[in-house]
């Protein structure tokens, strides 16, 4: 018997510590028959794109003007959890089957629960900061949309509060006209050395999600690996609301969109 193969056994078996839903859950094992299940699932779905090993440098990869992600590394943009923290289960889902609007990274939503849980486990093999209880967190707890953003004159007022404090803290980057142009967006990199280019706020779907709530979870969390930071502590929640009100006005003007629909679009 080849030595290494307890060990190697051992490695991929032990205990891993997870984020069931929104709260983190005590460490508990991967069986042998769900990551093979999960590796199966990956194989036929992920590995064009993402890699045998996980790192993004899948067949496909070389030819997409945006990199598939390297689990490898264990950043994940679209999180509820805190900056740099893991996501939870729940996050992965809601990648895995609603996709992300603008990239190749289509909607798996005729997975079934096991096979959504088999391919998540799976993923979590790529990195060892998913061993490190540390590296994990709760969902953060948003606030309730406010009830002003289907109201149009007041959706109009916050969102010009809104665009003094987005043109204060974002428009280096994504430009005074939310277009990605900033000052500062030529020579952005993210943590795999990749060139990245700020979001068009102007876009009818945006990859964080469409809806208010999803613009301001992600000016909560900021997107790990990537130099869209957290704006939990620079800004309150009162300025996080009004900044995606502005975001809501930006992408109302677009053609094809209207305010209600920005709005309202989840």
């Amino acid at each position: 018997m080849n030595p290494t193969l307890p060990l190697l056994t051992a490695l991929l078996f032990a205990p891993l510590p997870t984020v069931r839903g929104g709260e983190v859950a005590k460490p508990g094992g991967t069986s042998f028959e769900t990551y093979v299940q999960g590796r199966d699932i990956f194989q036929r779905n992920c590995l064009v794109c993402h890699g045998e090993r996980g790192d993004g440098n899948g067949e496909w990869a070389k030819d997409l003007p945006i990199k598939p992600r390297s689990f490898r590394e264990g950043w994940f943009k679209f999180r509820s959890t805190p900056y740099d923290k893991l996501p939870t289960d729940d996050d992965l889902r809601r990648t895995i089957k609603g996709g992300l609007s603008g990239t190749t990274m289509g909607a798996f939503n005729t997975f079934r629960a096991e096979e959504l849980d088999a391919v998540i486990a799976y993923v979590k093999t790529f990195s060892r900061r998913w061993r490190k209880e540390e590296n994990q967190a709760a969902a953060m707890a948003f606030p309730r949309e406010p009830e002003w953003f289907v109201r149009k004159e007041e959706l109009r007022t916050h969102a010009e509060r809104g665009r003094t404090v987005f043109i204060a803290a974002c428009a280096a980057c994504h430009g005074a006209q939310g277009d990605g142009t900033g000052p500062a967006a030529q020579g952005l990199k993210d943590s795999w050395g990749h060139a990245v280019k700020p979001a068009d706020l102007r876009s009818p779907q945006l990859r964080c999600g469409d809806g208010p709530a999803d613009i301001f979870r992600i000016l909560s969390t900021g997107m790990s690996g990537t130099p869209m930071a957290s704006f939990a502590q620079a800004l309150t929640v009162e300025q996080r609301w009004d900044v995606a009100a502005h975001v809501i006005s930006l992408r109302a003007a677009a053609p094809g969109i209207s305010t209600t629909e920005a709005s309202r679009t989840k």
